[in-house]
């Protein structure tokens, strides 16, 4: 054999094997795009599943997902109780009249450990302690507060192995009928746990004894069982993170409980943990809902909105030509509906400084006219506390 024949069948056995390696990188593609393609298919499949059974179920897709999470697994909110129970705590506090009690989460700011309460567990105390779920207490102290969020932060005098912190989350893409756990110490029950959903969203409520004149704006409302003890533990999401802080409860009430929206906490969290004053949006206003009834009595058509009767001292949106029976009916192009809707809209998008424009409904004669006035927002005086 010669020469020529030797180099002939080493290049053809080369140019095979070349072609047999070729055919296999291209059977290999081939296979990974049918598959890449069926995953697709499959993936677009089920998204589209899941949005019939939205519509068929009338839910957002995201809470199907929870709910198939939770009817898989059963062990779901257990899993999710033993992940959060070491983050809560027993909040106890001595005053003149004796002791008070609540509760209180971990929380990581910028690598300061900090336990989150309510303002109303920490009032007029004289001491502090919080009690982790393993039964070791330390000495704590406040570091930051805002009665008109019903929120403090405390240090805790505590080793750091202590210290295991929730994660808070948005508050913002909570809708009525979304389930909550809330995590507390009712009646000194230490980590106690109830399930319910959001039954209301941007409720107003007062503390009288704490605040006057001002309400606690842009609440979030649940059915989760609430009872004292509960007050500064965390409401959360099926995640197992936070969306809000267990505040009150109404007295008399079935299954009805309020916490502050999470939202809150993260506009707050930075003043609270440096120590200094958060302010709220103010128009120096006092004012009522309106109905069907007193439309009638001011005989006009707007039976919604928020009636001003009077003025406070200062008043930013007297100052600005704001009158008494004005019916503030839109802020920023928002539709104002009544207390809540201004309370909240004031509490969540806006800051003290800023202007806003009053859309106002006033009677001229016989006559309705709606009218703009632009308010520069006032921050709310101290608490009367």
């Amino acid at each position: 054999m010669g020469e020529f024949d030797e180099r002939y069948i080493k290049f053809s056995s080369a140019f095979l094997i070349l072609i047999f390696v070729a055919g296999l990188m291209v059977g290999g593609i081939v296979s990974c795009y049918i598959t890449f393609r069926e995953i697709n298919s499959l993936k677009n499949d089920v998204s589209n599943l899941r949005n019939q059974v939205s519509k068929l179920w009338g839910v957002r897709p995201e809470v199907i997902e929870q709910h198939i999470i939770i009817y898989q697994n059963s062990t779901a909110l257990t899993e999710i109780y033993e992940r959060v129970k070491d983050s809560v705590v027993l909040v106890i506090g001595t005053t003149s009249q004796g002791g008070v009690q609540g509760s209180g989460f971990v929380y990581n700011f910028s690598g300061t450990m900090v336990v989150i309460t309510n303002y109303h567990v920490i009032h007029e105390t004289t001491s502090l302690s919080v009690t982790f779920s393993n039964g070791n207490g330390y000495e704590a102290r406040v570091n930051g507060t805002d009665p008109y969020a019903d929120l403090a932060v405390l240090l805790v005098d505590a080793p750091e192995y202590e210290f295991k912190p929730l994660e808070i989350v948005s508050s913002s893409t909570l809708r009525v009928g979304d389930p909550v756990i809330a995590i507390g110490n009712p009646y000194g029950l230490v980590g106690s746990m109830t399930t319910g959903v959001v039954s209301a969203l941007g409720r107003t409520i007062t503390q009288e004894e704490y605040i006057r004149r001002f309400g606690i704006a842009n609440i979030i409302q649940t059915s989760a069982p609430i009872n004292p003890g509960n007050s500064g533990g965390p409401l959360l999401n099926y995640c197992g993170k936070v969306v809000g802080i267990t505040t009150a409860i109404v007295s008399d009430s079935q299954g009805l409980g309020f916490a502050v929206p999470s939202n809150t906490i993260l506009r707050e969290i930075e003043s609270l943990v440096k120590g200094y004053t958060y302010g709220h949006s103010y128009l120096g206003l006092e004012g009522r809902d309106m109905n069907y009834e007193i439309a009638q009595e001011m005989g006009t058509n707007v039976t919604y909105g928020w009636k001003v009767v009077g003025f406070l001292d200062p008043s930013p949106a007297g100052d600005r030509g704001v009158e008494v029976n004005d019916i503030i009916i839109a802020m920023n192009g928002t539709r104002i509906k009544n207390t809540d809707d201004l309370a909240s809209y004031l509490e969540e998008y806006t800051f003290p400084g800023e202007t806003v424009i009053l859309e106002v409904a006033r009677k001229e004669g016989q006559t309705i006219d709606t009218i703009e006035i632009h308010v520069v927002l006032g921050s709310r005086p101290s608490p009367l506390i």
